[in-house]
């Protein structure tokens, strides 16, 4: 027997109890047990506990299978079939781990690319444990005990971001593991897309089924907050009826109108735009409208443009919103799309706003784009609100108390803005958050958190063959498939012992964003007088935001006297007010950090052609980055790690491009700039051993700079 979906479809789920799971929480906390180390310092630590992990699972193979005969007894072992068999797997086995020493060795103090550091101890070892019993969170017969670890994750994850997990709540979060944030994108899009539509589509078959009449006086709250017949509303305002009427729909089909549970499932599901399809959906249903838009900001992953495509929107559905100076989303640029589609008749989907841009870890202002929500409900216009947080939602934890325990290399406190529209994240309808980027966990870890439960119904599917219990399940809902287990493992386990407060993931994140500010600093002082060439980082300084030059050379000064100290003589001089109030109001949002390179002739005439600062930059990431393995089964030989992207001028509009051309020194136009960027997710690179490593980080820049420099101009 399949699955009963109605059921699925009208009721919320219970809360998870985990309490039979046995994870509790630390008695203990502290980092340097978290990872293996950038010198592999813990492996003694990680032999043990891989060997208990390895015994226990060996354990429970034999008790299992107590009444059955060893399949691999000692005289098998003895034979010379099996024992060249063993050698030739250790012998390729070392071959493999000789080839990858060859790879980008991401958990190394000079890897400043890409969002990828060491993996800590705890994520390694709950996957590998739950990889060995090779579950699959398709179902639960298949993965009894991973898919309650995930419904664990998932909840522990929307308490973290704000939602309200609590038996007293209004509305139930959710939220499950993707394999990454791509796939939780476009599951957000998904599901936003039929919830925006299932108003009319319920309208359309009360009016058309007989046994649906006594649900045809079924009153409604408009956008606008006006309480009308849902029969006597045109399609658009139909089709922007608030998320939770719509939500509530089939429950007050049943409970109001009488129609049987059954029923309703039937008629959700036949006249659902995921069913009819969207051509046929618009055909018969929305004569007059337009195609529905879904509004991103310029700086958004390129997951949402291929999420458009995959849903049959088309990319022109999606329409990227210019982002102020700071690589923001603009609120008035958003204002302008919303206004263009009321007067378009544009269903708008989704507004995205995002937490910690790849490029640039902007945070975009959410608590304006909620407030206009509200805002433009009152002009008839509802959407869901997604927050892209892939990045930054785990930045939430330092928002957490308790407090961190005090380390020598200090835990930065965000900034004021980013505190504020981090706060701001619980009011949207779905998050997006990554466990294998700010989580530090192995791929493939993505996570989709919704606000309210009732909106994983819209995209729900099963397979009797596959589904056949009422005990909870992930795999009816999201995009994927089969699905590891040992991802909820080794989230959980991480989640566990890493306590996803101040004391835990915003210790080690807080430290982070105070390294971040570090190397910030570090960069912008790197120059010396005498030297060729000069930084212009994509976040400004409080003197360029003033447009003082005499306060961006004594900003200068300070981040060069800063630049060198150890941690305890930094923090000393923090406490003179004017050192202190300047580096607090520097460096990016979170801890990724574009920038970009110009240079000086020999002559000494400073360069102003953009495409010949591109081809700098682009000399320098060749220069600090591993894409071709130099020499076989050899660690790579890179002094530096970084990473580079382009800034579209299509997308970031007029206003950001002339500021940071003008900064750079060059002349604008079409041409994309090309910037290099740095990611911090080094908690110790400030303080290793007693040794602040980032003035040694910056000096081998600098080198290889100048050495790109000589080989390009001659000079």
């Amino acid at each position: 027997m399949g699955i009963d979906r109605t059921r699925l479809l009208q009721k919320p789920r219970h809360r998870l109890k985990t309490s039979h799971l046995g994870l509790a929480p630390p008695r203990h906390v502290e980092p340097s047990a978290w990872f293996l180390g950038p010198k592999g310092e813990n492996l003694t630590l990680l032999q043990e506990l891989m060997d208990d992990t390895f015994v226990a699972h060996a354990g429970a193979r034999e008790a299992f299978s107590d009444r059955e005969p060893d399949f691999i007894d000692d005289a098998t072992r003895a034979d010379e079939p099996f024992r060249h068999t063993a050698e030739d797997l250790k012998a390729n086995l070392a071959q493999i781990n000789r080839a990858l020493r060859s790879s980008t060795p991401m958990s190394a103090y000079r890897n400043k690319s890409h969002m990828n550091w060491d993996v800590s101890l705890p994520g390694v070892l709950g996957y590998v444990a739950g990889m060995l019993f090779n579950a699959n969170n398709v179902a639960p017969e298949a993965s009894p005990v991973t898919t309650q670890l995930e419904l664990k994750v998932g909840q522990e994850l929307c308490e973290m971001l704000g939602f309200d997990i609590s038996e007293g709540a209004a509305v139930t979060p959710w939220g499950h593991i993707t394999c990454d944030g791509s796939v939780a994108n476009y599951e957000s899009m998904w599901a936003a897309r039929n919830l925006r539509f299932q108003g009319a589509a319920l309208a359309r078959a009360i009016r058309l089924e007989d046994d649906l009449a006594p649900a045809r006086g079924l009153m409604v709250s408009t956008a606008r907050g006006n309480l009308v017949r849902l029969l006597d509303l045109e399609p658009w305002d139909l089709v922007n009826l608030p998320n939770a009427q719509i939500l509530d729909l089939p429950r007050r089909l049943h409970e109001e109108a009488g129609i049987p549970e059954e029923r309703v499932g039937q008629v959700v599901k036949a006249y659902s735009l995921q069913n009819m399809g969207l051509l046929r959906f618009y055909s018969e249903i929305l004569p007059g409208i337009s195609p529905p838009v879904v509004l991103c900001p310029a700086t958004a992953h390129y997951s949402w443009d291929k999420g458009a495509a995959l849903l049959g929107l088309g990319l022109s559905a999606l329409r990227h919103v210019a982002v102020d100076v700071d690589a923001r989303m603009a609120i008035p640029a958003l204002r302008a799309q919303l206004d263009a589609a009321i007067d378009a008749q544009s269903p708008v989907l989704q507004v995205v706003a995002v937490c910690g841009t790849t490029g640039e870890s902007a945070v975009d202002p959410i608590a304006e784009i909620e407030a206009l929500r509200v805002e433009y409900a009152a002009k008839g216009l509802s959407f869901a609100l997604h927050v892209d947080a892939a990045w930054g939602g785990y930045f939430a934890s330092m928002l957490r108390p308790p407090k961190g325990q005090d380390g020598f290399t200090p835990s930065d406190p965000l900034s004021p803005h980013v505190t504020r529209h981090l706060h701001a994240v619980a009011q949207a309808d779905s998050i997006t958050i990554d466990p294998h980027k700010s989580g530090y966990m192995p791929y493939p870890a993505g996570a989709l958190c919704y606000r309210d439960v009732r909106m994983t119904r819209l995209i729900a599917f099963a397979a009797p063959v596959v589904f056949h219990s009422e005990a909870p399940s992930v795999g009816v809902y999201g995009i994927e498939g089969s699905k590891p287990g040992a991802a909820a493992s080794g989230v959980a386990l991480s989640h566990t012992t890493i306590p996803l407060d101040q004391a835990g993931y915003g210790e080690l994140l807080g430290r982070c964003v105070f390294n971040a500010k570090r190397w910030y600093m570090g960069l912008l002082s790197m120059a010396r007088d005498s030297d060729p060439f000069w930084v212009t980082c994509l976040p400004r300084t409080p003197g360029e935001r003033a447009g003082s030059s005499e306060q961006i050379r004594e900003e200068h000064q300070i981040f060069r006297e800063l630049h060198p100290l150890p941690n305890a003589a930094f923090l000393e001089a923090l406490k003179m007010k004017r050192v202190g109030d300047l580096v607090k109001d520097v460096g990016p949002d979170m801890t990724v950090l574009a920038y970009a390179l110009n240079f000086s002739h020999p002559d000494g005439t400073p360069n102003t052609d953009m495409a010949a600062a591109n081809e700098f930059n682009n000399r320098v990431f060749e220069a600090c980055s591993v894409e071709v393995v130099a020499v076989k089964d050899q660690v790579p030989k890179v002094d530096l790690l970084v990473t580079s992207s382009v800034l579209d001028p299509q997308y970031y509009g007029e206003d950001f491009m002339d500021l940071f051309c003008e900064r750079l020194g060059v002349e604008g136009g079409s041409t994309a700039p090309r910037v290099l960027i740095s990611t911090m997710m080094d908690p110790w690179v400030s303080d290793a051993s007693g040794h602040n490593l980032i003035p040694m980080l910056t000096d081998t820049f600098r080198d290889k700079i100048l050495e790109v420099w000589r080989d390009m101009t001659g000079g």
